[in-house]
């Protein structure tokens, strides 16, 4: 396993960790229902799933 010859300071640390940010999640909003959902995400409204405005599947009633 490698080890470091020197310690790494906690600044150059930091520096090289600036890249991996927390990012907020992208919303759109449904045309047809007007649902706000994630971006390439199938999303509910009541009784059907629906994908870029169109219905994709129904749920069923189980017993």
């Amino acid at each position: 396993m490698a080890h470091p010859k020197r310690k790494i300071s906690k600044s150059r640390r930091d520096k090289r960790r600036t890249h991996y940010k927390a990012t907020a999640p992208k919303l759109a909003v449904d045309s047809t229902t007007g649902e706000t959902h994630l971006y390439h995400r199938a999303h509910w409204s009541g009784e059907k799933l629906y994908y870029r405005g169109q219905v994709v599947m129904e749920r069923t009633a189980e017993a």
